[in-house]
């Protein structure tokens, strides 16, 4: 279609010209004493037409000739420019593959490059303007080989070079360089054991650049090496939204940093403004709330104020039998049957135990606690026919030690020494590892 205008366009010009000098009879007549001179004022039109054409060829030939050396100096600026991105390849290519001295020198040669550009710029010449960050860049991936290779001065005076480069700068792409430089920063004083350090270097980022999942994954590693467990908690849960880890590596992760978090209480008000703090899904795991609860009871708080923590974990697994693990059922058990000992007796909680026994009756932990409570309560008929059943089919060393040790008990309380000796001697052989 453009084609098609063009042509007729063309074929437009073409008869407004045959119009306008085809029927043209007009002449111009020069004098020059004692001469004169007629002329067609078509011929008028076709000199001056070639004259301004001769006069602009002219001009542009002259034009050329003069900008001959200017050409020839961004010629030669140009060529360092490429040889100068072709070190950077280089030196970054190096370094991805190990090859760290390499890197080094790639590195420093683009530096030698970027300062023979800047000594041959001359008045009217440009250079390009991403050569302040490239010279930043060549002076952080320096940086990084040396500190692959362990060179910790020459790491410094790279890094400190790339500082004083990108310092009072206000341009974006500076700004983000020097974000790099505070990044790599920060993970060399990781590796080299210095949290101190990090959590300078990331203190100094903007926030937009603090949020990030590289500088929010340094921050969690710097804050759980200096033991912050509280801000190493808040960062893994960004981490968890960030979707920066698995579910299973999250979960992991979070409930590890909350075990920590909670065995830096150092009493039990402490420990239940730490446990206040804690998301619900995370007062719902079973491992934590376990461990919560053996902390209060290191730290000395009463049973009473254990027991509101493990009543909605005993619910849970009584009425999801699927949500606890064999294993988990032993621990909540086991830790169940400590606190329960140390309270009063209470008739709801047998009746609880027992109905959850019945309920599930291949549980042999079940038939402990019942037979545990029991013995609480004074029934010791009762205690001993159950602990009698569960002990031998208890798989949980643990369980298993303290059911011999009840029944031991039981039968110093009846007088019969014999079988006392008997369940006294079961109970040392059980090996808790």
């Amino acid at each position: 279609m453009k084609a098609a205008l063009w042509l007729v366009a063309l074929f437009g010009v073409a008869v407004a010209t045959a119009l306008l000098l085809g029927g043209n009879q007009s002449t111009v007549t020069l004098f020059w004493p004692p001469h004169r001179i007629d002329v067609s004022f078509n011929l008028v039109l076709l000199l001056l037409l070639g004259s301004f054409v001769g006069l602009h060829l002219a001009w542009r030939t002259l034009s050329a000739l003069f900008a001959l050396p200017h050409q020839a100096r961004r010629w030669r600026l140009q060529q360092k420019e490429r040889a100068m991105h072709g070190a950077m390849t280089d030196a970054l290519l190096h370094m991805l593959t190990g090859r760290y001295v390499r890197s080094v020198k790639a590195a420093e040669q683009v530096l030698q490059i970027s300062e023979a550009l800047q000594s041959v710029k001359q008045l009217g010449d440009t250079l390009p303007k991403h050569l302040p960050p490239m010279q930043i860049l060549a002076h952080l991936i320096a940086a990084e080989s040396a500190h692959a290779l362990r060179d910790r001065e020459l790491r410094t005076s790279h890094f400190d070079a790339a500082i004083s480069l990108g310092h009072g700068q206000t341009s974006g792409e500076l700004e983000e360089t020097m974000e790099a430089a505070q990044l790599g920063a920060a993970r060399w004083a990781l590796n080299d054991r210095e949290p101190e350090q990090a959590m300078q270097w990331l203190d100094g980022i903007k926030q937009g650049a603090a949020r990030r999942t590289l500088a929010l994954r340094l921050r969690l590693k710097a804050t759980r090496l200096n033991r912050q467990h509280t801000i190493a908690l808040d960062t893994a849960r960004l981490l968890k939204k960030h979707g920066a880890f698995s579910e299973t590596a999250a979960n992991s992760l979070i409930r590890e940093l909350v075990m920590a978090h909670l065995n830096d209480a150092h009493d039990s008000a402490q420990l239940q403004t730490a446990w206040g703090q804690l998301e619900v899904s995370e007062r719902e795991a079973p491992e934590v709330v376990l461990h919560a609860t053996q902390r209060l009871h290191k730290l000395g708080a009463p049973a009473t104020e254990v027991m509101p923590w493990l009543t909605p974990l005993w619910n849970r697994m009584v009425q999801q039998p699927d949500s606890c693990a064999p294993s988990m059922r032993h621990r909540i058990v086991l830790e169940l049957s400590r606190t329960l000992l140390m309270v009063p007796p209470d008739a709801d909680w047998l009746a609880s135990i027992d109905r959850a026994r019945q309920t599930y009756p291949r549980w042999v932990e079940l038939q402990f606690l019942a037979g545990m409570v029991c013995w609480h309560h004074a029934l010791w008929g009762k205690a001993q026919q159950m602990l009698e059943m569960a002990a031998p089919q208890l798989m949980q060393a643990e369980l298993q030690r303290q059911a011999w040790r009840t029944l031991a008990l039981l039968a110093e309380h009846k007088e019969e020494t014999a079988r006392a000796q008997i369940y006294w001697k079961r109970a040392a052989d059980v090996v808790v590892t």
